[in-house]
């Protein structure tokens, strides 16, 4: 199997997954700012797809670490999320807007396969020295995927409404599945043996070690309540469009500006990589962000762009700076548990963010972009919260992912 399945078959089924993932969270704000009427219903929309991933996460990294064969439940786990989509879809023209939104947790629950389920298999892919080129090309499924899913949700929006956006985004997860279903099975390992000890005792152990490494303790705190100020600006794209770019639509194309800096500085920072520490970058790119969405409170064009523009210089670096002390600090056996489980707590910081920015931005959206930017701030502050130890902070380069 590891012979003929191939890096560029995984970076095929990354991006597909990847960028329908991207693109299903502005469809989805953008449809139920259509359907159901309001920005508030909007970002609870999109809150609701996002919570769940906290419970699920967890229990999905635990599972795919036992699995044999974990590319079937990876495709099994695309299959539901592209199906949970449509039917949130339909809900919101048939449907009572409460089982709607239930739904969409439903659906949450299986939102992390799209992201760290999928890079905590790379190692089963390509091994040795390969793997450091192969990070990099994986984190860039991630730009190339942040860059295009805005893009087509706010492109398709305008063009052919935004109920069209939601389907096209389950469409692009469901072109991952052949991805996925192939994907190497685990070497050297009975089905039996990898699942000598109950779920709750894995789970347990997979918390203690994010909890246990001050150095990935902090990446993830501070990560998380990034993901926090991501979600508030997130939850005040429709109205920052409508009232700044001439349209709701056209909002999602700043979230494609901020993709296409993340892109860049990563480039440059490949260039580059042991010119700043990956637990540096985690901290300073947080006060980036702070800056950009400060800037966002003025709500002109030019200076919107400029803002997305420089979220971007922090967006990006910061992630990949995360998967870097994440691939060091993870121990093998609960590799697919801890990237599981970071994605889950960074969507779910993110759903609380649009959760609270929604009603905010009705009443005030420059408040809410000022919130978000206090938000990024206190990211960088929580970083040092969290005592160092000198084995945890070698001043090791950073590999991309």
């Amino acid at each position: 199997m590891k012979k003929r399945y191939s890096l560029p078959s995984y970076l095929a089924g990354a991006v597909a997954a990847r960028a329908g993932d991207e693109m299903s969270g502005p469809a989805l704000m953008l449809a139920g700012f259509a359907l159901a009427g309001s920005a508030t219903d909007a970002s609870t929309l999109l809150a609701g797809i996002t919570f769940s991933a906290a419970v699920g996460g967890p229990v999905l990294g635990v599972l795919l670490d036992r699995a044999a064969r974990p590319g079937r439940l990876l495709a099994g786990a695309l299959v539901v999320y592209a199906a949970g989509l449509g039917t949130i879809l339909v809900g919101l023209s048939r449907l009572p807007f409460t089982v709607t939104v239930l739904i969409a947790v439903v659906t949450g629950l299986l939102g992390p396969a799209l992201s760290g389920g999928w890079t905590s298999q790379l190692p089963r892919v390509v091994h040795g020295d390969r793997l450091l080129r192969a990070n990099a090309f994986d984190s860039m499924t991630f730009s190339v995927a942040s860059l295009a899913g805005p893009a087509l949700a706010g492109g398709m929006a305008e063009i052919l409404g935004a109920p069209t956006a939601v389907v096209v985004s389950a469409t692009l997860i469901t072109l991952a599945l052949l991805a996925a279903w192939m994907l190497p099975t685990r070497p050297g390992r009975a089905r039996g043996g990898a699942q000598t000890t109950p779920l709750i005792s894995d789970l347990a152990a997979g918390m203690r070690i994010i909890a246990g490494k001050p150095a990935l303790a902090r990446a993830t705190l501070t990560s998380v309540i990034a993901c926090i100020a991501q979600g508030m600006l997130t939850a005040c794209v429709p109205l920052l469009g409508e009232r700044a770019l001439g349209g709701a639509g056209r909002g999602a194309m700043l979230l494609s500006c901020t993709a296409v800096s993340a892109l860049v500085a990563n480039a440059v920072l490949a260039r580059f990589p042991r010119s700043v520490a990956p637990d540096t970058i985690i901290w300073g790119s947080a006060l980036v962000q702070a800056v950009a969405l400060a800037l966002a409170t003025r709500s002109q064009p030019v200076v919107l762009i400029v803002a997305a523009a420089t979220l971007g210089i922090g967006e990006g670096p910061q992630l990949a700076a995360l998967f870097a002390i994440r691939h060091r600090e993870a121990p093998e056996r609960l590799r697919g548990q801890i990237f599981t489980t970071g994605a889950s707590l960074k969507i779910t910081g993110f759903a609380l963010g649009a959760a609270v920015a929604g009603p905010i931005a009705v009443w005030s959206l420059p408040g809410a972009l000022a919130l978000a930017a206090s938000v990024a701030a206190l990211a960088a502050l929580a970083f040092f919260t969290i005592p160092s130890t000198t084995a945890d902070s070698p001043k090791r380069s950073l590999n991309l992912r």
